[in-house]
């Protein structure tokens, strides 16, 4: 029970306020159906240069604490169905990420290390206390991705921009032919990342990692070694299917990978939250 209680309290430390946000705009670009309302079935945007455009405002699969009975992110899905267990990106099969286990819909589960099993099972059994999250520091990669919290992409040629609302996250993909930085770089939070096309696929390269981080709330690990490539495509005017690619053979056996799917939120935007101001609740964290 006092596990459950601290997850519950990583979810909605997360939270920002719903108070003082922008007023909603009255109209929205986009395609528009015979009724005029906004067709998010329609094809994706392009840029001028004729790329996918994957600016805008989007959120993840809502609220993740349901994850942990259901695990079905397809609407209409049976739970017993084993396609509701995977994502079809481009005729790839590929296990839907879950934000409490990102191994769940992986037969066998996440390829760990027994060392690395062996630490997230003490991060749980310590009631997941040391999470970063927990004290407002950066969210791991695929967390950021699965988090409640809206994000935004700010598209420009020579750059791809990443904003997240949760702890005010910051990534920025060059697309300018830099190559990524040499082996003595200093590790960060969200890594050196750089973006080349695939045909219609924005392919992101992340590495660089700071060490130790947390890949999903129950903590399992991610090294300094780690590489992780994702998979970006926008298969309609309101939707964003991710296929993450994680090569750390510090925590696991060999690479994987997982897929996220987001939706568009017309009109919507981010707003300031700053975790770590009048932060109260760690204090009171006891372990095991």
């Amino acid at each position: 029970m006092r596990r459950f209680t601290l997850s519950v309290v990583l979810l909605f430390s997360s939270v920002s306020p719903l108070v003082a946000q922008w007023a909603a705009r009255a109209t929205v670009d986009g395609p528009r159906r015979a009724d005029g309302t906004l067709n998010l079935e329609a094809l994706p945007p392009r840029t001028a240069d004729g790329r996918i455009d994957f600016s805008g405002v989007w959120v993840g699969p809502g609220f993740c604490l349901g994850d942990r009975w259901t695990i079905e992110p397809n609407a209409g899905a049976a739970p017993a169905d084993p396609q509701a267990r995977l994502m079809n990106f481009n005729g790839e099969a590929i296990p839907w990420a879950v934000c409490f286990d990102i191994g769940s819909n992986i037969k066998g589960g996440a390829p760990l290390q027994p060392w690395a099993a062996g630490l997230r099972r003490q991060r749980m059994d310590d009631r997941l206390v040391d999470s970063p999250q927990a004290h407002c520091l950066p969210m791991g990669h695929v967390q950021l991705w699965l988090n409640q919290q809206p994000r935004e992409i700010v598209q420009t040629p020579r750059q791809v921009v990443m904003l997240w609302e949760a702890n005010q996250g910051v990534r920025r993909v060059f697309t300018d032919g830099r190559a990524a930085p040499d082996s003595d770089a200093q590790p960060w939070w969200y890594g050196y990342r750089t973006g080349t096309w695939a045909g219609d696929t924005f392919v992101v390269t992340t590495t660089h990692i700071r060490d130790g981080q947390w890949l999903d709330i129950n903590g399992t690990p991610l090294t300094g070694q780690a590489r992780i490539v994702e998979r970006m495509r926008r298969p309609s005017f309101g939707t964003l299917d991710i296929a993450i690619t994680i090569d750390d053979p510090g925590a696991f056996t060999r690479p994987f990978t997982v897929g996220v799917r987001q939706q568009l939120s017309p009109g919507g935007d981010l707003i300031e939250f700053i975790c770590n101001e009048n932060e109260q609740s760690s204090r009171h964290y006891v372990r095991r």
